[in-house]
């Protein structure tokens, strides 16, 4: 249950189960940024991030660290194991969290993009291009004897 005891929709964390936070509402927008921030913060060729007014979201575990990260904005993170969780304008009224770190990134769709100027070439692509399982890359005996560091996405 968050803090302003709404029911809680979503949740998430990062890698390590230090963060974990809950989410009381829809977001208002969940979108794709390719600009060259979200790139260098995320580690990836584009963010993913879901869009949510402050009163419907909490931290229930942990507190993140922050990075700013130009003059109208900062990131948090897991200061122990390095994910990356949002994006929040300094003094605004809503946070964006990034979407991977849901426990059910399925229900969080993006519907937009921006910073499209940075879009890389390939991305449009990538849904054609061969592709295979966890289990197909490795083999189901490799598979089994790799056991997971991560927090499961479950509190």
């Amino acid at each position: 249950m968050t803090e302003n005891n709404h029911k809680t929709v979503l949740t998430g964390g990062c890698q390590c189960g230090a963060i974990r936070f809950a989410v009381s509402g829809v977001p208002a927008k969940i979108s794709i940024c390719h600009c060259r921030m979200c790139q260098k913060a995320s580690g990836a060729p584009f963010a993913s991030f879901a869009d949510i007014e402050h009163e419907n979201f909490s931290w229930t575990r942990g507190k993140p660290s922050a990075f700013q990260s130009s003059s109208i904005a900062e990131r948090d993170f897991c200061a122990d194991c390095g994910t990356p969780l949002s994006f929040r304008r300094i003094g605004g009224p809503r946070i964006e969290i990034m979407t991977g770190s849901f426990d059910r990134p399925d229900r969080v769709v993006p519907t937009r993009q921006y910073g499209t100027e940075s879009r890389l070439g390939w991305v449009v692509g990538i849904a054609n291009l061969p592709s295979q399982t966890t289990q197909q890359n490795y083999g189901p005996e490799k598979l089994a004897t790799i056991s997971s560091h991560q927090h499961p996405d479950h509190d």
